[in-house]
């Protein structure tokens, strides 16, 4: 850090900013009022693991959940919406519901949350890493094409960082070789494609409402499905569909292993007035980051998220690619002294994930189960370093990545991020 000026707050000057930055607090008195209504009901979960429950349970839920899944439909323009506790949970529903196991490939994201690959495993198939568009961190179709074979039987879509990724092309392939599509839109709340929601191009589509995400019911998730078998498949995986199967004569038993991952009536009425808040949730997000990718022209060593041509990015965060060459120093070095002027960059976002010890030992289960299974030999399990060199590169070397850009913010924040980067970024 010698090469910097003394004025630099790392060196002891006056940092830019020194007031906190404020938490994503979306919730006010229409949020109370929901979940008092529901309260109020003496009832917090109406659910119950049977064929034909006695009213007021039901096999689907009570008024507030099934009330939150007709709002999804009309929003996002579905025929389906079934919620789940979850996005975690919609993930694991979503590969069982597609009758996806043993035997099968599935290829992924290496840039993600860890469900996003364990979702595959945890029925038995095998997740393949393909690698990711430099520019916006979403799976790349040129990679997805390479790694496909005989096996492959879905492709897992990663909508990264509200970015929506390349349908066109990634449809295309599942078209050709007659493969699913999972969209996971955990961070992608609002996001179109060509005119198009994202989650409803593909066979299932998940949305989170983590309380990190644009909306939030704390914990919770909505799937949504254009297909009446498959929201049948998802509300019997999350709701005991083993105890419902015979009385209701299902035969497609395959993967109808119910587990318990219901929404609870609380969550469910707070999520509905969270979902009437998304387009001012979003368009606040989006003027945020237009500020600050503007603030930051000039600076030739940073290289400011694009989105992608007809499309509209929501941005869950604001992911900045540093270039140590044009920097002529590392990240990390920028990082700390911008951190110093009182604004943060996390490095890296998330770590390949084949690198995480459950793919270096090909151990989930007993036995090493299921890359031990036999129907499982055979399958490409290629998880060594170097196997997404863009991943990587991102990770380890490139990517910063900035929470600010959401509500309550404003673009006098923005300022003071602008503000920070300039100033270090002039001693370079």
């Amino acid at each position: 850090m010698n090469s910097f000026k003394s004025n630099l707050a790392i060196n002891g000057g006056t940092p830019i900013r020194t007031k906190p930055w404020l938490d994503n607090f979306t919730t006010g008195e229409e949020e109370k009022k929901a979940v008092c209504r529901a309260l109020d009901s003496g009832y917090l979960s109406l659910f119950e693991g049977s064929y034909s429950p006695d009213p007021p349970f039901s096999f689907y839920g009570g008024p507030e959940v099934q009330s939150l899944e007709r709002m999804w439909c009309d929003y996002y323009g579905c025929a389906h919406a079934v919620s789940m506790n979850s996005a975690t949970s919609g993930l694991y529903a979503a590969i069982g519901a597609l009758g996806l196991g043993y035997g099968d490939e599935v290829i992924v994201s290496p840039y993600t949350m860890t469900a996003c690959a364990l979702a595959p495993l945890i029925y038995g198939a095998i997740p393949v890493f393909a690698d990711v568009e430099l520019e916006s961190g979403c799976i790349a179709p040129e990679s997805v094409e390479k790694l496909i074979t005989p096996r492959t039987k879905a492709i897992l879509v990663v909508h990264q960082f509200g970015i929506p990724a390349d349908m066109d092309r990634i449809l295309g392939l599942a078209n050709k070789h007659n493969l699913k599509i999972i969209e996971d839109c955990a961070q992608a709340h609002g996001a179109m494609y060509k005119g198009r929601y994202v989650g409803t191009m593909g066979d299932i589509g998940i949305f989170s409402m983590n309380v990190n995400k644009t909306i939030q019911s704390g914990e919770g998730c909505v799937c949504v499905t254009a297909d009446p078998d498959l929201r049948y498949r998802l509300a019997l995986i999350r709701n005991h569909g083993e105890a419902v199967v015979g009385p209701a004569k299902y035969d497609n038993i395959t993967n109808i292993a119910g587990f318990n991952y219901r929404l609870t009536e609380i969550q469910a009425a707070l999520a509905q007035e969270q979902l009437k808040k998304l387009n001012d949730l979003n368009a606040q997000r989006i003027e945020l980051v237009n500020c600050l990718t503007e603030g930051l022209k000039g600076i030739d060593f940073l290289v400011a998220p694009r989105g992608r041509a007809e499309c509209r990015s929501t941005y869950y965060i604001y992911p900045l690619r540093f270039l140590p060459d044009a920097a002529g120093q590392g990240r990390d070095q920028f990082a700390k002294a911008v951190a110093a002027e009182g604004v943060f960059f996390a490095k890296g976002y998330s770590r390949p994930l084949y690198l995480q010890p459950v793919y270096q030992n090909k151990h989930l289960f007993k036995n090493g189960y299921p890359f031990s299974a036999k129907e499982n030999q055979g399958c490409y399990m290629n998880y060594s370093p170097g196997t997404c060199i863009v991943a990587e590169r991102l990770h380890f070397h490139e990517m910063l990545i900035n929470e600010h850009v959401r509500y309550p913010h404003t673009k006098a924040d923005i300022k003071d991020i602008i503000d920070a980067v300039k100033k270090v970024a002039e001693t370079i």
